[in-house]
């Protein structure tokens, strides 16, 4: 994973980089780049992963697995290092949405512990799945289903829109009545995250100085002691993402930057509440293309930080979502795996796991086995 959960891609892990199953070139996602790649090679059935800012669902599409950040507070945070802890949020990778289903269930609950964990019942996500030989000819009838028109705009790869709007097509099929809705504040989104986020990560990792956490080096000056063990034990991203919310937070600079951040994320959370008002789910692209190439964006943080704004908002919104395959793009040497993002309202992860798991059952088309190399014959 990317060090401390900050990066999209695994390359600033403080150990090496993840390669991603379907084409070793590329990159699996991140920060949880790591846990996605591990399901999709099939080296074990599920996984775990923090989400701060998307870091379990852009993983999930770019590696062709099932990707679920549940409702903040509905699993515990204790024992997860902090990053941003008014976003962080333990997720589930699984191979189906029934995997993710019951390792969410697994996990799931209040914690002494945690004092942001909640005390809601946990209820049998398993009772959900229904075989797909007892589904109605319209198994999803009447459910109201918002397409977020923000998420597939200019800067979206024409074959990810593609394949949305395929999946959406697919959901009418199963009988849901599916609309363009807009969220005015979405681009908002991505900026707010990224200053909230620095900030609390500023407060957070304060304590790897040294002396309480971290590596510590051998001097006789307790400055040295701070500045040294900092300089050499915290990686570059890391270390920038401290500045820039120390910077957000100073003096002069707070309510220019932290308030509005703050403001901002109320915007996005009213946004979200109007929408899921007039609709039992939302669907997007979980990532505005798929995986692209290790190295690609390294050099390019602006860039690789907009590979998340289709899902920061969710995490300022506190909400459940989840994301599943739902085609392909295609590129020089394999096809490479799109996911759907499917979110729904507060503690509703049995209505998304529900439209989910549907959703993969009726699905026609490839199957989703990592492709090693190029191989037609898997389709």
């Amino acid at each position: 994973m990317d060090e401390f959960g900050m990066g999209g891609t695994t390359e600033v892990s403080a150990y090496q980089v993840t390669a991603n199953p379907w084409d070793l070139s590329r990159v699996p996602g991140g920060s949880s780049g790591g846990s996605a790649a591990a399901v999709s090679a099939g080296q074990c059935m599920v996984s775990l992963g923090s989400d701060t800012g998307g870091s379990v669902r852009q993983p999930a599409s770019f590696c062709g697995v099932v990707g679920l950040k549940p409702t903040y507070g509905r699993v515990s945070r204790y024992g997860l290092v902090a990053y941003a802890s008014s976003l962080d949020v333990i997720g589930c990778f699984g191979t189906s949405v029934a995997d993710a289903g019951i390792l969410l269930h697994a996990i799931s609950g209040h914690d002494k512990f945690d004092a942001t964990s909640s005390k809601r019942e946990v209820p049998d996500f398993a009772s959900q799945f229904i075989a797909r030989d007892n589904l109605d000819s319209k198994p999803l009838k009447g459910l109201r289903v918002g397409l977020i028109r923000e998420t597939i705009e200019d800067g979206v790869d024409p074959e990810v829109t593609s394949s949305i709007r395929g999946a959406a097509s697919h959901l009418e099929e199963l009988g849901c009545t599916v609309t363009e809705v807009s969220l005015p504040s979405f681009s908002l989104g991505l900026p707010a995250y990224y200053i909230l986020a620095s900030s609390e990560s500023s407060s957070n990792l304060s304590r790897y100085d040294g002396v309480r956490y971290g590596k510590q080096v051998v001097t006789d000056e307790l400055n040295s002691l701070y500045g040294e063990s900092r300089a050499g034990g915290l990686g570059s991203e890391v270390k920038m993402r401290i500045l820039m919310g120390t910077y957000a937070l100073s003096a002069g600079y707070y309510d220019a930057y932290y308030k509005r951040a703050r403001q901002v994320r109320t915007l996005v959370r009213e946004s979200f509440r109007a929408a899921l008002d007039e609709n039992d789910i939302l669907i997007s692209p979980a990532a505005p293309s798929a995986a692209y190439k290790i190295g690609e964006k390294k050099n390019d943080p602006l860039s690789m930080y907009a590979g998340d704004i289709m899902t920061v908002n969710v995490n300022l919104a506190g909400l459940p979502a989840l994301v599943l395959p739902c085609g392909f793009v295609n590129s020089s040497s394999v096809a490479l795996p799109v996911g759907i993002q499917m979110i729904g309202a507060a503690f509703e992860e049995e209505k998304l796991l529900k439209v989910g798991h549907i959703f993969e059952q009726t699905l026609q088309g490839c199957s989703f086995i990592p492709l090693l190399v190029s191989d037609e014959s898997a389709c």
